[in-house]
């Protein structure tokens, strides 16, 4: 028996959407990883990022990162990007292609800095920015921070290279793996959801 989505848009997007809301605090989702892929002709490059938000009534994708890293200047030269998100047990592909937004220490950073745990702050407490070359295998961190040594308290100094990066979803396509036939639709967002059917 085929699931409700298999030739419905209104349960296709449905599913999507349960996909992407579970991801935010399911850490076992295949969703919650997806591959971010941003550049322009010549310098692109992807990399995993994890989903910390997803609002379907904006149409919204987030995730955090640090404001040294590449991928910031990459963005701020071009702000369209793309994400892939697939789910082997579901057998669902989903493409996404997105217009994004840098924030920096503004309303956005501080709402998400306060809910950012004290593990994760850790990624923001690096002298030096992602990617930045060494002359010995590092982390980047001192000692006393690579072992979780700090309060709090002390963590606030990261919040000076917390980013948040908002992704307004332009269009989407989907795609379900089924031994009776594979289905594939795009949805395209401007004023209302447009939907159409593609070959696999």
């Amino acid at each position: 028996m085929q699931p409700a989505y298999y030739e419905n848009f209104y349960e296709i997007e449905k599913k999507i959407w349960s996909l992407l809301d579970d991801a935010v605090t399911n850490r076992t989702s295949p969703f919650r990883i997806p591959v971010f892929i941003s550049g322009s002709q010549n310098d692109f490059d992807g990399r995993i990022v994890v989903l910390r938000k997803s609002d379907q009534s904006k149409k919204l994708l987030q995730f955090h990162s640090d404001i040294r890293s590449d991928k910031i200047k990459k963005l701020k030269d071009n702000n369209n990007a793309s994400m892939l998100f697939y789910d082997k047990e579901e057998k669902i592909q989903v493409r996404v292609k997105v217009e994004c937004t840098i924030n920096h220490e503004n309303e956005v950073t501080k709402q998400s800095w306060l809910k950012t745990g004290h593990m994760s702050r850790k990624c923001y407490l690096v002298d030096s920015g992602p990617g930045t070359e060494s002359s010995t295998p590092t982390s980047g961190l001192k000692p006393e921070l690579d072992n979780f040594e700090f309060t709090m308290q002390q963590s606030e100094v990261g919040y000076k290279n917390f980013t948040v990066i908002q992704c307004e979803i332009k269009s989407l396509e989907w795609l379900y793996l089924a031994a009776k036939g594979h289905r594939r639709a795009r949805f395209e967002f401007s004023d209302y959801t447009k939907g159409y059917w593609l070959i696999p």
